[in-house]
């Protein structure tokens, strides 16, 4: 379908002509090779604040106040300009009014949200699309070197207070909040937090627990279960009621949370651990069959590693599915620093409703790394109320995707490019923008440059560009960040953000020098 380029051609195709079964919205995304963002308005003018992203439905352009205590939501909005002269086409120059970022956003609303000493964490936001809702975080300052108390991880930072927001984006409204106290939670690129459909799993470094939270459509956040110290609801009263009648009540539970540190007085080590711990030695015993093959297997397997396993602890989790989650452990180093790339890291997928461990790799399994690169939406997990989401190019749904990720084997060594690949997992939650000018089947761009990956990349003053995928070498539009004619001041080092619209030919490109807030923004449309 679509053997021409020709906008109208293809138009007047589609009327006649059917797409084959499974296939009409990948037909349709082909018109984006000619509706693309070609127009560029440099340095616009806009307020100075920091610029979040979308939403994954494009109704919403989150923002917050420099001083991070407000959030400022827009509505993207088509630039319409009147011109007054005959010849007005599309070489004709814009009025100086269009060029400004009022008329692409309308200001909906200014929201309020830290308080005293909080600050809004500007790199964490999460979009419930079904309910329209929008999940905000706010923390006061991290401290270091906090003594380990009442079960608390030695080696972790606290923060005296992390708010969890749950805001109707409609209309601003403050649905519901949630605390943590004393506390530790990733919350840079969405790390240590993850949300599928209603169900919101909240990491908490510090204590060892995966705390799942349900978003009703009343806009409550409902506790559902604490997965750490205990697994199933009854643990809790099950063990103290044990150990009352042994009298040793006072020395196994310290206000309700179990010591699973090595150095601890504890008899009990955590649920989970004990459930990790339970698998790891249940699946070498089923190794052999040999009695005496299979004691020495656990000798060298199981019990000399046995306190590198109990030492491990929880870094990150992902959702599979409403009662799956991949679970990531590793050192106490790796579990507060930024690149854990380096540090010995171990999977395991847990079952919420059977509490078991069904599942455990290393994070150089071959095996795990087969499913990573055939079943790789598999881990994205998306809603599945989302719309756009779901058409995110990857290795396992874009052939040209795999055809990369196969060079990039075939140039490195096997065990460290198992280990560079998965160490991504479990993914960030909402990280990926599901714009069509990242569809691998449609462009193909540098990805050292620019990517569907939410992050900051080091900045060029050259053009990035898309090329057509169906037709080589033929270039369909481009997108230069920071000033028109590059920048005076060629030492310093720059970074660049790209916040595209999920379906419209719009993008804006943020670029800024390290350390210095002024930033320049420009508009990137169809005209």
């Amino acid at each position: 379908m679509f053997k021409t380029n020709n906008v109208v051609s293809r138009i007047f195709e589609r009327q006649i002509r059917t797409p084959a079964p499974g296939t009409s919205v990948h037909c349709a995304r082909r018109f984006y090779e000619n509706l693309v963002p070609s127009y560029t308005i440099y340095d616009v003018e806009c307020p100075d604040h920091s610029f979040r992203k979308f939403t994954d439905d494009g109704q919403y352009f989150i923002s917050f106040s420099r001083n991070h205590q407000d959030l400022i939501v827009y509505r993207p909005t088509w630039l319409s300009f009147s011109c007054k002269e005959e010849d007005c086409d599309n070489t004709h120059e814009l009025p100086p009014k269009a060029k400004r970022f009022e008329s692409f956003f309308t200001q909906l609303y200014v929201r309020s949200l830290a308080s005293c000493n909080e600050l809004i964490c500007k790199d964490f936001f999460l979009y419930m699309e079904s309910n329209q809702f929008g999940i905000f975080a706010t923390s006061t300052a991290q401290i270091q070197d906090v003594p380990a108390v009442d079960g608390a991880i030695q080696g972790v930072p606290s923060i005296e207070k992390i708010t969890f927001h749950l805001l109707r984006l409609e209309d601003g409204v403050i649905l519901d909040e949630k605390v943590f106290h004393n506390d530790y939670v990733n919350l840079a690129h969405n790390m240590g937090v993850f949300l599928y459909d209603d169900l919101l799993a909240v990491v908490s470094l510090r204590y060892q627990t995966i705390h799942i939270l349900q978003i009703r459509d009343s806009g409550n956040l409902v506790d559902v279960r604490a997965i750490g110290a205990y697994c199933r609801e009854d643990d809790e009263l099950f063990i103290n009621s044990s150990s009352q009648l042994s009298g040793n009540c006072g020395d196994i539970v310290d206000n309700g949370i179990h010591h699973d540190q090595p150095n601890s007085n504890s008899y009990f080590l955590s649920g989970i651990k004990q459930r990790l711990l339970s698998f790891i030695f249940r699946e070498i015993w089923s190794e052999e069959t040999d009695q005496t093959q299979r004691v020495q297997c656990l000798k060298k397997k199981f019990y000399y590693h046995f306190q590198n396993y109990v030492d491990l602890m929880i870094w990150k989790v992902q959702f599979l599915d409403r009662h799956h989650l991949l679970i990531k452990f590793g050192s106490v180093d790796g579990g507060v620093s930024r690149n854990t790339d380096q540090h010995p890291a171990f999977f395991a997928v847990y079952n919420m409703e059977t509490t078991e461990i069904v599942a455990f790799y290393q994070n150089a399994a071959d095996e795990l790394y087969l499913l990573y690169e055939q079943f790789c939406d598999h881990f994205h997990a998306t809603s599945i109320n989302s719309l756009y989401m779901n058409f995110i190019s990857s290795h396992s749904n874009n052939v040209h995707a795999l055809e990369q990720l196969k060079c990039m084997k075939n140039k490195a060594t096997s065990s460290q490019f198992v280990k560079k690949m998965l160490s991504s997992l479990p993914y960030n939650c909402q990280s990926m923008s599901p714009s069509p000018y990242f569809d691998q089947s449609l462009f193909r761009f540098d990805e050292k440059l620019i990517s569907a990956t939410d992050r900051h990349r080091q900045s060029t003053d050259h053009p990035i560009r898309f090329i057509s995928r169906r037709q080589s070498n033929v270039l369909k539009f481009k997108i230069k960040p920071g000033p028109e004619f590059g920048s005076a001041d060629g030492r310093s080092k720059k970074i660049s953000h790209f916040l595209f619209h999920p379906f419209l030919p719009f993008a804006l490109s943020i670029q800024q020098t390290l350390f210095l807030p002024p930033s320049v923004v420009n508009i990137h449309f169809r005209r």
